[in-house]
């Protein structure tokens, strides 16, 4: 098993963790980022990874592992792999987030969730309700990091390779902001002004 400070060295290493003022995807603002797709070019370490997250859903017979395009494609192709299921993403259309590419889940089909970070966890409810919405089961959520401290409520029980509780803000109520720090938007999606 993989300790906290391996996995930290890990991240440092392959320049997970950054520091400065961020707008968040979830329209937050915080001092620190977690650039998880950084560890995912890395194929050795982030294969380390998702072997060491993979280990806690071994034995929950799980048959496809998913995630949300596009910073959960890879994790989830590798959990897929590590736990010998098959591997989907969801994807946004018109602002929903769905299957498309002809993916289907069949019902009773149990289904992990994969994300590489979860700050309020809005993607990951998004996911969960597309595999509830075709009749399958959402047996739980591997996550590489959850930055939420453990208070994200996602609507299905969560695995996190590592936890961090850092500090957010509203952006009306951002120390940072005050201070004219200017702010970074490193997330996938742009925020709505």
């Amino acid at each position: 098993m993989l300790s906290r400070e391996e996995v930290l060295d890990i991240f440092r290493r392959t320049g997970v963790l950054w520091e400065g003022h961020f707008a968040l995807t979830s329209g937050l603002h915080s001092g620190r980022y977690l650039q998880c797709a950084r560890v995912q070019q890395f194929p050795e370490e982030n294969t380390l990874l998702c072997h060491e997250l993979a280990a806690r859903f071994k034995d929950r017979g799980i048959t496809t592992v998913i995630g949300p395009a596009i910073g959960a494609i890879i994790m989830a192709y590798e959990m897929a792999r590590q736990l010998g299921a098959r591997c989907l993403f969801t994807e946004r259309e018109n602002g929903v987030m769905t299957l498309r590419r002809s993916f289907t889940l069949e019902p009773g089909e149990k289904v992990l969730v994969v994300e590489d970070v979860i700050t309020t966890g809005g993607s990951v409810r998004e996911v969960i309700e597309v595999v509830k919405q075709h009749g399958a089961v959402p047996v739980g959520v591997g996550v590489l990091v959850d930055r939420s401290g453990g208070r994200a409520d996602v609507g299905a029980p969560v695995e996190p390779l590592i936890t961090f509780d850092i500090e957010t803000y509203q952006p009306g109520d951002c120390p940072l902001c005050r201070q004219g720090v200017p702010v970074v938007k490193p997330g996938s999606r742009q925020l709505k002004p």
